[in-house]
C-alpha cells in the first residue's frame, strides 16, 4: 500500500461468493486491494459487519473518516441492509441519488436495478459495472449493448448513459448444475483438463450445434454425453462441448433478436470468460466487441463521484 497518495474512498464488490475491496485514490485509482470468502451466502450469521470490519480494519484505522460505497448483493434481501431496486431507465446518477446507509457505519450501498411488467427482471451489481464501463468508454455513453457474461448473464441496452432494457440468461448456473449433477458431468469427473486446443475445438463445436439448432438445444444436450460413448469426444472435452452449446444457445437467441441500439458492443466481467465470449461472437458472424474486463471499481468511483462522495476528477483506472 503506498503512503504517498492519500486515499479518497474505499469501494467493495459484495457478492454472493466472495467480498472484493479497493482502496481508491482521488483520481480512482487502486491503492490497495483486500479480498476474501465472505460472499453474503459465507458469512455465518450474517456478521456482516464483522466481515467489513476484518476486510477494511487497517484502512479504517488510518483514515477513519473515508467513506465507503459497496454493490452487488450485500444490499439484497439476504444482505446487510436492503437497497430496494431503481426502475429502469436508470443510470449512474439516478444510482447515487438513491444510495443506502448501513446504520452504525460510513457505508453506502448501490441499489440494483428493476424491469418491471409481465416478465419482470432484474439485476444487483452489474448495474455498477455497466457504470464503470460507460465512465471508461465515452463512445458507450449514447447508445451500446453491454453483455455481462456470468452466472446469470445479462445483454443491456444503453441509451443515453441509462441502463432502458436487458435480458438475464442463465447460462452460467445451468452449465453448473448440468456439470454437477446431471449425467452429462459424469464422464468427464476425474479426467484432467484437456489440451487448449481440444478445448477450443470442442467448445467450437458446440457453439456450431447450437448455432444451426433453430428449435433450441433441449435435444443436443444428450449429445455432450453420447458422442463421448460413440468415440467421436474424448470425455475431458464434453464439457468445453457442453459450454458450446449453453453459450450457443444464448447467443443465437440474443444475436438474432433486431438490436434496439446500432451502437456497439462492449464485454464486461471476468477476463476469461469474456475472452470466450468474444470467440463465440466471433463465430456466429457478430460485431467485433469492445473487451473491458472487470469495471466494478471504475462503476464504483462513478457513483461515489456523483453521489458528492469524492471530489470530481478522472475516471478509474487500475
Amino acid at each position: 500500500m503506498t503512503n504517498l497518495v492519500a486515499p479518497s474512498l474505499v469501494a467493495l464488490d459484495w457478492g454472493t461468493s466472495s467480498l472484493r475491496a479497493y482502496l481508491l485514490g482521488p483520481d480512482g485509482a487502486v491503492l490497495d486491494r483486500r479480498a476474501g470468502p465472505w460472499g453474503i451466502m459465507q458469512v455465518q450469521a450474517g456478521d456482516f459487519a464483522g466481515a467489513f470490519a476484518t476486510v477494511t480494519a487497517a484502512w479504517q484505522a488510518r483514515w477513519p473518516e473515508l467513506p465507503a460505497l459497496a454493490s452487488g448483493m450485500i444490499g439484497s434481501a439476504q444482505g446487510w441492509v436492503e437497497a430496494p431496486y431503481l426502475e429502469c431507465p436508470a443510470g449512474a446518477g439516478e444510482l447515487a441519488h438513491a444510495l443506502v446507509a448501513v446504520p452504525g457505519t460510513r457505508l453506502l450501498l448501490v441499489p440494483g436495478v428493476a424491469q418491471w411488467g409481465a416478465t419482470p427482471n432484474v439485476m444487483r451489481g452489474e448495474e455498477t459495472q455497466i457504470a464503470g464501463a460507460l465512465a471508461l468508454r465515452a463512445e458507450l455513453h449514447a447508445s451500446c449493448r453491454i453483455v455481462l457474461p456470468g452466472t446469470h448473464s445479462k445483454w443491456v441496452t444503453v441509451t443515453d448513459g441509462r441502463i432502458r432494457h436487458f435480458t438475464t440468461y442463465m447460462t452460467g448456473e445451468l452449465f453448473a448444475v448440468l456439470r454437477g449433477h446431471s449425467i452429462l458431468g459424469r464422464l468427464a469427473a476425474g479426467e484432467g483438463a484437456p489440451e487448449a486446443e481440444a478445448a477450443a475445438a470442442a467448445f467450437a463445436r458446440g457453439l456450431l450445434a447450437a448455432r444451426d439448432a433453430p428449435g433450441g438445444i433441449a435435444p443436443l444436450l444428450f449429445s455432450a454425453r453420447a458422442l463421448v460413448l460413440a468415440g467421436a469426444l474424448r470425455a475431458a472435452e464434453s464439457l468445453d462441448y457442453l459450454s458450446g452449446l449453453l453459450i450457443g444457445d444464448e447467443l443465437r437467441t440474443a444475436l438474432a433478436a433486431p438490436p434496439e441500439t446500432a451502437g456497439p458492443l462492449a464485454l464486461v466481467g471476468d477476463a476469461a470468460l469474456c475472452d470466450r465470449y468474444a470467440r463465440a461472437i466471433a463465430l456466429f458472424g457478430g460485431p467485433d466487441p469492445i473487451v473491458l474486463g472487470d469495471t466494478a471499481t471504475s462503476g464504483l468511483w462513478r457513483i461515489a463521484r456523483d453521489a458528492g462522495l469524492v471530489a470530481p476528477s478522472a475516471s478509474c483506472q487500475e
